[in-house]
């Protein structure tokens, strides 16, 4: 990076913050504290806040309640020009008729940096998100993903205390997505700067984030690292936001020192994690299965497991895929291809889905409502 660095380490916290848009929340009693160095993840669908929150950090609207710290400076009184904080949303801004090189460096000229100096920090940027070579060329000239590294680099070469990102793997396709999300990857590891990231796609929350929070008509349902989010979800939505979930209706059975034993419609007791919740004999809930962590095996050499039958089933070369009838519903199965489990079974088969206790969680069960609660 020619011995350019663009580390910032900056902890940013908000305290009981919220944003109101006549009598809506777009945001409501956030608190929140994010690690100097992070890539912290804001999920959720639309209208969840997401933006509005990235917005307030940034100084684009003002907060209705509680207050945002920075480095310990509380950052409400500044205006967004004087925050010094990096902005990647969409549009990108570029100048269709400056190069690359003069849109990465047009904050800096723009400070009155000296010539030197502002080239020598816009070769380096460049360098960082992989444009070199391609400095004469023009936005339009392009690819989408080259647009969101040159704004990138636009950013980081003023040396933002935060980098936010609002959606940036919008409107990609899938190679370019995969090369960006490496990219974004990297620069947490080599820029280090603290990086605050807005996204309704969970595949980019859990491949990028260092925590994730899960929000949903302004609040905050969950927060943690990616892994707890995706293996120990608290509630039906955000079990169903994160990934593809097998929700099973079941009953409490047993308590146990670490988690329940619960108990299907056909008959089956499989013992689970308590998901946090509070549970009593009887109680009702959800058994949350991923598709990925359940194994179909024959009936005849399965001593445990929920019995089935096979419904449907598809091979994709890395994997096979099953749909099982079970007592009370169906289970999705994803199972890698492999000389052990490549799996031949067919529609109409009597199998076995062996559930592993670490990879399930019992969630409370709202009732009937739409996908996702939305």
């Amino acid at each position: 990076m020619s011995g350019e660095t663009f580390v910032r380490l900056s902890e940013v916290r908000m305290e009981g913050v919220g944003k109101r848009y006549g009598r809506a929340w777009a945001a409501r009693d956030i608190s929140i504290s994010i690690r100097p160095g992070e890539f912290y993840t804001f999920l959720g669908p639309p209208g969840a806040g997401k933006t509005t929150l990235l917005k307030m950090l940034a100084g684009l609207v003002a907060a209705d309640a509680g207050h945002i710290v920075v480095d310990d400076e509380v950052i409400d009184p500044v205006p967004a020009g004087k925050r010094n904080i990096g902005m990647v949303f969409r549009p990108y801004g570029l100048w269709p008729h400056l190069s690359v090189l003069d849109n990465a460096g047009f904050g800096l000229r723009t400070r009155g940096e000296p010539r030197d100096d502002v080239d020598r920090k816009v070769k380096a940027a460049l360098e960082l998100v992989g444009l070199q070579g391609v400095e004469n060329r023009h936005p339009p000239e392009l690819s989408p993903s080259e647009q969101l590294r040159l704004a990138l680099a636009r950013v980081l070469v003023m040396r933002p205390r935060l980098l936010l990102l609002d959606e940036p793997l919008t409107g990609l396709d899938a190679a370019e997505s995969a090369a960006m999300r490496q990219l974004l990857s990297r620069l947490q590891r080599d820029a280090g700067i603290t990086t605050i990231h807005a996204t309704g796609d969970h595949a980019d929350a859990l491949a990028l984030s260092t925590r994730i929070a899960v929000l949903r008509a302004g609040s905050i349902l969950q927060e943690g690292k990616p892994q707890e989010i995706y293996w120990r979800p608290r509630s039906r939505f955000v079990a169903e936001f994160v990934g593809a979930a097998n929700l099973i209706p079941v009953r409490v059975v047993e308590l146990r020192e670490v988690g329940v034993v619960v108990e299907t419609a056909g008959g089956t007791q499989v013992p689970v994690a308590s998901g946090g919740q509070p549970w009593t004999i009887g109680a009702q809930g959800l058994l949350c299965l991923r598709p990925e962590a359940l194994v179909v095996e024959e009936s005849a050499l399965a001593q445990l497991g929920i019995p089935g039958t096979v419904a449907a089933q598809s091979f994709e070369g890395s994997r096979q895929l099953y749909e099982i009838d079970i007592a009370g519903g169906t289970l999705r199965v994803e199972m890698v291809t492999s000389t052990r489990y490549g799996g031949d079974f067919k529609a109409g088969d009597r199998i076995k889905v062996e559930v592993s206790p670490e990879t399930a969680v019992l969630l409370p069960d709202p009732g009937p409502g739409p996908r996702n609660g939305l």
